[in-house]
């Protein structure tokens, strides 16, 4: 599962996720990308989901890129626990996304095959997404 190796903080603030993502929003590595319309928290257990659902599809051709890292630590209080007493414990790590956010960017596999594989990713997020492909694509340059 992903999470940071060491954090500076063990626990911090919910914070707000107001407006569109400012960086993180344009294909960067790959020809094709899933972009979120939607905010949310993504845990690494989601984006692990997704990438094993991706790497299945494209039987481990082409390379994929997850633009995203759960670097963020949520805390949780047991059950049946009164009010007060402090924050919870960190219960695991999330990644805020705003809506523009690119998530998951593929390279080295046809059209139809990337958009297939990162569909199936997309069903394993908690974010509506929206299929992106790179303005100088040349489906003739393919493979």
């Amino acid at each position: 599962m992903l999470q940071p190796k060491k954090t500076k903080f063990r626990r911090s603030q919910k914070g707000r996720m107001k407006g569109e993502a400012q960086r993180g929003n344009q294909l960067a590595f790959g020809s094709f990308g899933i972009k979120t319309l939607e905010s949310k928290w993504i845990t690494g257990r989601q984006i692990e989901a997704a990438r094993v659902a991706v790497t299945r599809y494209m039987q481990r051709q082409g390379q994929i890129w997850i633009r995203i890292f759960p670097d963020k630590p949520i805390t949780k209080k047991p059950a049946e626990v009164r009010m007060g007493k402090g924050k919870g414990n960190p219960e695991g790590f999330v990644a805020p996304v705003t809506p523009g956010r690119i998530l998951i960017e593929v390279e080295g596999v046809p059209f139809n095959v990337a958009k297939e594989a990162l569909r199936l990713a997309a069903q394993k997020l908690p974010v509506t997404t929206k299929f992106i492909v790179r303005r100088d694509y040349d489906p003739s340059q393919v493979l």
